[in-house]
């Protein structure tokens, strides 16, 4: 399978775990959970299962994870966790937002690690949330699911000879996303700020806002190199210039949206209009064009 299917694959899986009812794809993908592993550096690796891609860091300091997927997914990634030293070596867990498909394994790996994220992700996993276009519900989680140091503004780690900065960037996907930069083995983990190849899920109703992601991601351009190794929160491992591509589509299809909100459009008139054909491939696997000028429609009213 090529990374482009893989990615439209790990997106359906997305979309269909929220919806009431399954996927023949979600059946198949339920009947054999596994993750799909590929090396990014010389001690980081990127996982691919059901939610969202989650990423490895060995060392003789034990083990570092970023995201930890659906909560169904854990016994994979507990099988997954014993080829790089077992739940024993695993020190921290870095949780970049609430969502569940980020978050779910904190029930079965949150007594083995420390979970660290955003005071936002804490404050959302006590308390009882609702996606309404997924028609997802998420119940508090349990004190032992929970982040258990959480932080404002930035943190720093230091282990296993590298230094992980752990920075908040405000009200892009969510109002607690982290994105996670391992600066010695020039990595960076996105989180769900970005969707590589297409169009993203953006949460408005828990602090996210197009315009906002494409100001943090065009700010994250700016610190990263042309060989950094960018780790989406969904899709194939990706390129700064894959990034860029991402924020183009962004910057593109909200001004497209914005300029015929303008003209005095209304949001049916604009869905039935649609986008520049330039933008065609990013419904690939997930949000139709109708749902993504919808998110922007919202994202600039709000504004």
């Amino acid at each position: 399978m090529d990374l482009k299917k893989a990615s439209i694959i790990c997106a359906l899986f997305f979309v269909s775990s929220f919806i009431a009812g399954h996927s023949i794809a979600e059946k198949h993908h339920s009947d054999t959970p596994s993750f799909k592993s590929t090396k990014v550096s010389k001690n980081i690796w990127m996982l691919q299962g059901k939610g969202g891609n989650v990423a490895i860091m060995t060392g003789a300091q034990g083990l570092l994870m970023v995201d930890d997927d659906y909560k169904e997914m854990s016994p994979a990634l507990i099988e997954e966790v014993r080829h790089f030293g077992g739940l024993d070596k695993l020190t921290y867990i870095i949780n970049t937002h609430w969502h569940g498909d980020h978050t779910g394994g904190n029930f079965a790996l949150g007594s083995h690690a420390q979970i660290i994220a955003h005071d936002n992700v804490r404050t959302r996993l006590l308390n009882t949330q609702e996606i309404k276009l997924f028609k997802m519900v998420s119940e508090p989680y349990p004190e032992k699911a929970l982040p258990d140091v959480t932080y404002a503004k930035s943190m720093t780690l230091h282990m296993n000879d590298e230094e992980i900065k752990i920075v908040h960037y405000a009200n892009g996907h969510t109002d607690g996303d982290s994105i996670v930069f391992f600066k010695k083995a020039n990595v960076v983990h996105m989180g769900d700020h970005h969707f590589s190849g297409f169009f993203p899920f953006i949460d408005i109703e828990h602090g996210g806002n197009v315009l906002n992601m494409a100001k943090n991601v065009k700010d994250i351009l700016a610190i990263i190199s042309d060989t950094t190794k960018v780790i989406p929160g969904h899709g194939p491992l990706s390129s700064k210039s894959d990034l860029q591509d991402f924020y183009n589509m962004l910057i593109g299809t909200s001004s497209e949206v914005e300029a015929m909100k303008k003209q005095g459009l209304t949001l049916e008139q604009i869905q039935s209009k649609g986008l520049s054909k330039q933008w065609d491939s990013w419904t690939d696997g997930f949000l139709s064009t109708e749902t993504w000028i919808e998110i922007v429609y919202n994202s600039l009213k709000s504004q």
